[in-house]
C-alpha cells in the first residue's frame, strides 16, 4: 500500500465512522440496544473481537508514538471511538511520513 492510498483509506474510515457515530447517537438508544446485544452470545463475541482488534492496532500506535502523552491519548481515543481513532491515526501517520517504512515504524 502506498502512502497516498493509506491516507485516503484512513480519511474514508474516519469519515464513515464519524457519520455513523453521529447517526447512532441521534437515532439509537445505547442503553436498551446495548443490553440486547450484550445479552446475546454473538454480541459478546463481537465485542471481544472488536476490542482484541483495538488492542492489536494500539500496539502499533504504542510502538510509533514517542511520548507518554501520545501513547495515553491514543489508548483512550481508540477505546472510546474505536475505528474512528484507527482511521484518523492511519491518515495522520501517512500524512506525516515520507516513506512506507516511516509510516509503519515511525520517525
Amino acid at each position: 500500500m502506498n502512502l497516498k492510498a493509506a491516507k485516503w483509506a484512513g480519511l474514508a474510515g474516519t469519515a464513515i465512522m464519524a457519520a455513523m457515530i453521529v447517526y447512532s447517537i441521534a437515532t439509537g438508544d445505547i442503553g436498551a440496544e446495548g443490553s440486547i446485544l450484550l445479552g446475546m452470545v454473538w454480541g459478546q463475541m463481537s465485542m471481544v473481537d472488536l476490542y482484541v482488534g483495538f488492542l492489536l492496532v494500539y500496539l502499533w500506535m504504542f510502538y510509533r508514538e514517542k511520548t507518554v502523552l501520545g501513547k495515553v491519548f491514543w489508548l483512550i481515543f481508540i477505546l472510546v471511538t474505536g475505528s474512528l481513532a484507527t482511521g484518523l491515526y492511519i491518515y495522520l501517520a501517512a500524512s506525516n511520513s515520507k516513506t512506507e517504512t516511516e509510516f509503519f515504524f515511525g520517525k
